[in-house]
């Protein structure tokens, strides 16, 4: 199994670490640490130092009751930056749910479009169609984050998820979009409360049927801190426990924070020959 990319065809026959630079001021976990581009281009060379195969590059927080930011805000906090991790010999991803944001980014040769918004912004799809070779992570998010957490409810949560992903994957394969590209993210706590994620964990598998490699971000979220009573700065022994148990169940990619402690609890998995994929 594998990802086509734009530069790279990214190996999934083990478990592949994204490594997380928000250039934002504003990010639940580390808002501002990384928001100057000197600073976010540190930290992505510290992230590959750290054994991360992936870095995913995002201008705009997500997290709940965040407020929107224009295009042209959010360009000018990730151009520089994606100018100079694409320097760096790995494949680079946009966390972008904007289509203008995207078509810069691309024409720029970012390798993945990463989107919360599983490409329904206006124009997204044909975007993505009409490039060569792209990836593409199609995320599901319930409402949209200002809002999403305001009592959110399903009926079968992973049926009601592993549908909704289904058929994001099925419009772009209906544009021509070949399915070695695309990446499909259950989208942990974007409009789910911590039982309706840890069901997601538990019957992870299930996603697994519909043929598209995972995505999961798991790291530093509420649920772990619902679960362990420790806030976002003290939930890397969850966020790794979490993590590797998205592996266990089938995850090809594990987007993350805290690299280097995930690269190893996967080398440790690795050499103890656990079971999984």
């Amino acid at each position: 199994m594998f990802w086509q990319t734009t530069r790279h065809r990214i190996d999934l026959t083990r478990p592949r670490v994204m490594g997380i630079v928000n250039v934002t001021p504003d990010s639940f976990s580390d808002g501002g640490q990384h928001s100057s581009a000197r600073a976010a281009l540190a930290h992505c060379e510290q992230l590959l130092r750290e054994g991360a195969d992936i870095l995913d590059i995002g201008g705009e927080s997500s997290r709940p009751g965040a407020q929107p930011v224009s295009a042209i805000e959010e360009w000018a906090r990730v151009q520089p930056v994606l100018e100079g991790a694409l320097t760096l010999g790995c494949p680079v991803s946009l966390d972008t749910a904007k289509t203008e944001v995207m078509r810069l980014a691309l024409a720029m040769g970012v390798d993945i479009v990463n989107d919360i918004n599983a490409l329904r912004d206006p124009g997204a799809v044909e975007l993505v169609a009409a490039h060569l070779a792209c990836g593409v992570c199609l995320m599901h998010m319930k409402g949209e984050p200002r809002s999403m957490q305001s009592q959110p409810s399903y009926g079968d949560v992973v049926a009601e998820v592993g549908r909704f992903l289904a058929d994001r994957a099925e419009q772009l394969l209906q544009h021509g979009v070949a399915a070695q590209r695309i990446v499909l993210d259950p989208g942990i706590g974007f409009g789910k409360t911590a039982a309706h994620n840890f069901a997601l964990l538990q019957r992870q598998e299930e996603l697994l049927r519909w043929g598209y490699p995972l995505l999961v971000g798991w790291s530093r979220k509420s649920s772990l801190g619902a679960v362990t009573g420790r806030a976002a700065g003290e939930r890397v022994a969850a966020s790794v426990a979490a993590a590797l148990a998205a592996a266990l169940r089938g995850a090809s990619v594990l987007r993350v924070h805290d690299v280097a402690a995930t690269v190893d609890a996967l080398k440790v998995w690795a050499e103890a020959g656990l079971p999984g994929r």
